[in-house]
């Protein structure tokens, strides 16, 4: 196009012609993208490319052909959408047009093949997850898994069992409820069905256990004094007046994090015993029943009824028999007991222990009546250097009374099994004993029964002494060599302090004489790991088992004679050491060595 600028005639030399040059405007060029081939159900993106000098334009994709989709926003560039699930294979067509406003509008169009849908691929499957162990009151997540090439599917979860709940979300994958608090020990289960309009619904289910956690507190256990019951026999030395008796209160606390059970007691029990004829007369076998006794007899009769500390004619030498009670009920030699006013803290989840850690003299744990409980060991030893070590059920069996126990420094205590405990407990061999004691370490101790006239066995034996080629024996066949190591016969013995002989004749802190036999000593005992591999009512090194319904626990031990009697089996209540871990604060403490040479109690 020419124009023309200036002013004047057509014949002034002097004018100016300007010609301006106007761009055309270029049609845009468009290219819809390649052709794809795509699975059924997957996501596909539509691509437009457009190349024009005006940067402005109008862009519409529609579909020609196939199954109908719908396109995330047919305004854009790149839309994209879900190709179909088909059981044939199809080619959707889409077009798409590109107007700039000035030019003629262009398109352009794209091929998405799609392939059939593979149904054997695409097989539906759903998880509802791993069945869970709660307590009332927790809250609950559902979780499942879904597994299916169509994403497109619903879900369902229904309860099918168990006390109603109500479901978060019952229509999601994941779902939350809450256990009623009130709910007693049962099964909830949930169903979940999966249905992606193609394969057949699925379902699976899970089940929540609920369980009541279980009462941590032993108040149950314990004999506690609810009426503040007073022992009519022993005396309060500052007072005069009886001391409570059994067990004064049981609590919990938490310290740093671990609970326990503390135990207030003064130490003294409630044992009242119907004299038997047997008893009687085992009173009066006794080998020095002349001097023991003020008449050289009992005074008891049968069908007495002696209550703890009654006097029944024993000579009691003992300190504190003459000033808070107890004279005639012990034999020579023992104090009488006094208040020996305590609190022990008993861990509720014990922890095995991951050390060596034997137990001394004193107290090793508390009866469910509040008395101690001592090892196997007296401090007395043979040749007292530390070995030939005596066993205080043995070398003090007639410095004991009527229920088995006595006192050291006033502290009421048993060494051993006490029938007067099992009565009271009603402890009759026909069932698994019940709970008579707990050790320092927290564990229970369970009485000599394991079932209906079985017995827990100890898997502590005595020596083979007998030949020069056993294990545990000594070249001479005598007590002149010990165990390198009572839980490891491999190890062979070593040269000893020579011990009696199994026929001589020793004499006790109470005058007794009594013969060595083997079994007499500590040091004639070994762990037969052997028995322990049998399982059952036979325990380990720390005379101690586990079974489903009490856990870990001890046994106090006993062994058949034959005749309907039973003896106190070594090592008699726990093992040589503890198996659980000592807290700072409880009633014992691991043995430094030095205990064997300390001599008896007052």
């Amino acid at each position: 196009m020419l124009e023309a600028c200036g002013s004047g005639s057509a014949d002034d030399d002097d004018s100016e012609i300007v010609v301006e040059e106007v761009e055309e405007n270029v049609s845009p060029s468009i290219d819809a993208g390649s052709d794809q081939t795509v699975d059924a159900g997957s996501t596909v993106t539509l691509a437009v490319t457009i190349t024009d000098d005006d940067t402005s334009h109008a862009i519409s994709w529609v579909q020609l052909s196939g199954t109908g989709v719908t396109l995330s926003d047919s305004t854009l560039a790149s839309p994209v959408f879900t190709a179909p699930n088909n059981d044939v294979a199809e080619d959707l067509v889409f077009e798409v047009s590109v107007d700039d406003g000035v030019n003629a509008v262009v398109t352009d169009s794209v091929t998405i093949s799609v392939n059939a849908q593979d149904t054997e691929a695409s097989a539906l499957a759903v998880d509802a997850g791993a069945d869970q162990t709660v307590e009332p009151g927790t809250l609950v997540t559902l979780t499942a898994s879904v597994s299916d090439n169509n994403t497109n599917y619903t879900v369902v979860w229904i309860q099918t069992a168990g006390t109603d709940v109500v479901l978060s979300d019952s229509t999601s994958e994941s779902t939350t409820f809450t256990v009623p608090t009130d709910s007693e020990d049962e099964t909830l289960v949930f169903e979940i069905s999966v249905d992606d309009g193609i394969n057949a619904v699925v379902t699976d289910s899970v089940s929540i256990i609920v369980e009541v956690a279980s009462d941590t507190s032993t108040s149950n256990i314990w004999i506690i004094n609810e009426t503040d019951a007073v022992s009519e026999n022993i005396t309060d030395a500052s007072t005069g007046e009886g001391i409570l008796v059994d067990v004064q209160s049981i609590a919990e606390e938490t310290i740093d994090g671990v609970t326990y059970t503390v135990v207030s007691t003064q130490g003294i029990p409630e044992y009242d015993v119907t004299i038997t004829q047997d008893l009687v007369d085992s009173l009066n076998a006794r080998p020095k029943a002349s001097s023991d006794f003020i008449d050289g007899a009992t005074t008891a009769v049968a069908g007495d009824v002696v209550g703890f500390g009654d006097d029944i004619g024993f000579i009691s030498t003992g300190d504190n028999c003459d000033t808070t009670g107890g004279f005639g009920y012990w034999p020579k030699g023992p104090a009488c007991p006094q208040a020996d006013e305590r609190e022990v803290y008993f861990p509720v989840e014990p922890t095995p222990t991951t050390e060596v850690c034997e137990n001394g003299l004193g107290k090793v744990g508390l009866m469910v009546n509040g008395s101690s409980i001592y090892n196997w060991g007296d401090g007395m030893s043979y040749a007292q250097d530390g070995t030939w070590q005596n066993l205080a059920p043995v070398a003090e069996q007639y410095d004991v009374d009527i229920c088995g126990g006595h006192s050291a420094n006033g502290d009421y205590h048993h060494h051993f099994y006490t029938s007067c405990l099992a009565t009271l407990l009603g402890d009759d061999g026909t069932a698994h004993s019940p709970i008579y004691g707990y050790a320092a370490d927290g564990y229970p101790i369970y009485g000599p029964w394991e079932s209906d006239g079985v017995l827990a066995v100890s898997a502590w034996t005595t020596r083979d002494y007998s030949s020069s080629t056993s294990e545990t024996g000594c070249d001479d066949g005598a007590r002149s060599c010990t165990m390198v190591d009572q839980y490891d016969v491999s190890l062979g013995t070593e040269t000893s302090t020579a011990g009696p002989g199994f026929d001589e004749t020793v004499t006790t802190l109470s005058q007794n004489e009594l013969v060595a036999v083997n079994g007499y000593y500590y040091d004639d005992y070994y762990w037969n790991s052997d028995l322990t591999d049998l399982g059952g009512e036979y325990l380990d090194q720390y005379n101690a088992h586990s079974d489903d319904e009490r856990g870990y626990h001890y046994h106090i031990t006993l062994s058949d004679d034959g005749d309907g009697t039973y003896s106190p089996a070594f090592p008699y209540v726990i093992g040589l050491r503890f198996a659980g871990e000592l807290e700072d604060n409880a009633v014992a403490s691991c043995d430094t060595g030095d205990s064997a040479m300390m001599g008896p109690p007052p």
